[in-house]
Order: C-alpha cells, then sequence, then structure tokens
C-alpha cells in the first residue's frame, strides 16, 4: 500500500462531489484522513451548559443553521515501520438511527487502495459506536488478518461493562445503540484487544495515550518523525471549542474532565506548532492552534494538491 501514490489518491469516486481522503506526511511516517461521512445532530449537542441563545449566536456566526448541522467523521491510517495502522474505524451500520450518510469507512479504504487484509493493528480513542462501527460491518471481520492487535485503554473496556450516562445529553435511542455496540464490539473482538494503562507505543513515532474525560479511557495518538508531529485528538476537541472551549459536547460522560483535557491539550498544540486532526472537524480537519487568550484558533493548513 502506497499512501502518497498519485495514482490512488488524485482520483476521486464518480459517485462522490469531492475527494474523501487526504495524504499528508509525518516525517517519515505517512498519514491518510478518510471522511467515515458525516452525522446529522441536533444543535444542542455543541454545548448543552451554554445559554441557548449564545449557542444560537456563535452558530450564526460560523454560518451554521440553528438546529442542527452535519457532523464530520474522519479516521486516519498511518505507516510506520512496516505496520499498517487504522485509527478509529467509524460508525458502521445502523439503520435503526437512519444515518445513511455516515458509515461510509470501509467502503472508501477500498477505494483509496488500502486493503483490509494489510491492516496489521487499530488503535481506538475510545469505544463509542461511531469509532469502532466499522469492524462489525457484515464481512470485515472475515477480511482482517488474525493476528489483528486492536490498542484500547483498559478503563475504556472496563467503562463499556456498565456505563454511565447520566452527564452526557444525547438524541434518543443513542445511548442505547451505543451500549449494544460496544457490548457486541466487545464479544467480537476479545481475542484482539491489547489493552494498556496511561501509554503505548504501537509503531516508531507512535504513542496512544489516554486522556479520559469524553470517556474514561478516551485516548490521543501522537504520531512523531523527523522533528514533525502530528496529534490525533479524537472527540477531545470539536470546532466550537476553539472559541468556547468549557461548553459541553453532549456525548462527554465527563463533562468537566472533557473540558480540562481540551483546554491542556489546545495549550500543548499551540505551544508546539504541531498539527491537529480530530474526529468532528470538518474534512479533512488538518491544522495547527493559535492561543488567543483564553480561547483558540484553528489554522487549516494549505491544501497540498
Amino acid at each position: 500500500m502506497n499512501l502518497h501514490s498519485t495514482e490512488h489518491l488524485g482520483a476521486s469516486g464518480h459517485d462522490e462531489l469531492v475527494p474523501s481522503r487526504y495524504a499528508v506526511r509525518v516525517g517519515e511516517i505517512d498519514v491518510l484522513v478518510v471522511s467515515d461521512g458525516v452525522l446529522p445532530l441536533p444543535a444542542k449537542m455543541l454545548a448543552h451548559n451554554a445559554d441557548a441563545s449564545v449557542r444560537a449566536g456563535w452558530l450564526d456566526h460560523m454560518f451554521l443553521p440553528p438546529d442542527a448541522f452535519d457532523w464530520a467523521l474522519n479516521a486516519v491510517v498511518v505507516r510506520s515501520g512496516g505496520k499498517t495502522i487504522l485509527i478509529d474505524a467509524g460508525l458502521g451500520s445502523d439503520p435503526d438511527l437512519h444515518l445513511p450518510r455516515a458509515g461510509q469507512l470501509i467502503r472508501r479504504l477500498d477505494a483509496a487502495g488500502i486493503d483490509l487484509e494489510s491492516v496489521t493493528d487499530v488503535i481506538l480513542t475510545h469505544m463509542h459506536m461511531d469509532h469502532v462501527g466499522g469492524l462489525l460491518v457484515d464481512g470485515v471481520k472475515e477480511r482482517l488478518r488474525p493476528d489483528l492487535q486492536i490498542h484500547v485503554a483498559a478503563d475504556e473496556v472496563k467503562f463499556w461493562e456498565a456505563p454511565d450516562f447520566t452527564r452526557t445529553s444525547m438524541p434518543q435511542g443513542f445511548p442505547d445503540a451505543l451500549r449494544a455496540t460496544a457490548r457486541q464490539f466487545k464479544k467480537v473482538y476479545h481475542n484482539h484487544l491489547r489493552q494498556f494503562d496511561e501509554a503505548h507505543e504501537v509503531a516508531p513515532g507512535v504513542v496512544v495515550r489516554r486522556t479520559g474525560g469524553h470517556t474514561p479511557g478516551h485516548s490521543v495518538v501522537r504520531l512523531t518523525s523527523g522533528g514533525e508531529a502530528l496529534t490525533f485528538a479524537g472527540d477531545a476537541v470539536f470546532t466550537v471549542g476553539f472559541d468556547h472551549p468549557d461548553w459541553h459536547n453532549g456525548f462527554e460522560h465527563d463533562p468537566e474532565e472533557a473540558a480540562r483535557v481540551r483546554v491542556r491539550l489546545l495549550r500543548q498544540l499551540a505551544a508546539t506548532g504541531e498539527m491537529l486532526v480530530a474526529t468532528h472537524m470538518p474534512f479533512p480537519s488538518v491544522g495547527r492552534v493559535a492561543a488567543e487568550g483564553d480561547a483558540f484558533r484553528f489554522v487549516p493548513v494549505f491544501w497540498d494538491y
């Protein structure tokens, strides 16, 4: 697999208006951001602790609709040290939630010329269904290597034995779907799980580190090579979190800790100047962070055609 093959990456599927993958390099590490599609969700999910008028003002300022908008879903493929690593696995399919524009990852990996058989490792930032569901699509497990290793924080696996949703603010049906998907995922892939406590190096320059907050075992992945770095922040950072890092996202199981994690991570990225990619920021979500007082600013990279 050649992630920066012009033959593969320069061509877009005939049924897609825009490309759904974007390649970058971090030193000697190949990185491919792949869109899993979008989730239409209520705007309140952005900040259920914010005054409705203030939230509406931010949406208007960002030229977004007042009631609902599309949340991006991004996953990442990494090549380092002879390993091919998938970071998060997208939504998969859940017809009960009626999300037809999401769950595109497996098809788009195929379109990018990435064979599932070549994936040696999977890193999960956490076990919400939009990060593990792609591995539960019919026929996917049969295409994966029998020695596949799935790296996930031990606290995350433990949390989903009896998950607490009392501090979340989700649309009806989502908690049940999240519980069911996590339960099914653990049943199907329990022999492949490689649990870590705080941090673990999966391949040269590819380190996954538990942050907590969003979920107890939520983790971020930092890639470093040749003096360059990129952090895949999973669900620690959302677009609104730059302007309002203290706003609570509806999917956060510990909102206060999630806000502390977000601020700490954004400050670190602003200080180092390294690149950021996140699950729910507009595709391809590759950029850097600038600090502006108590808030932050996302600075997208210039697209390299």
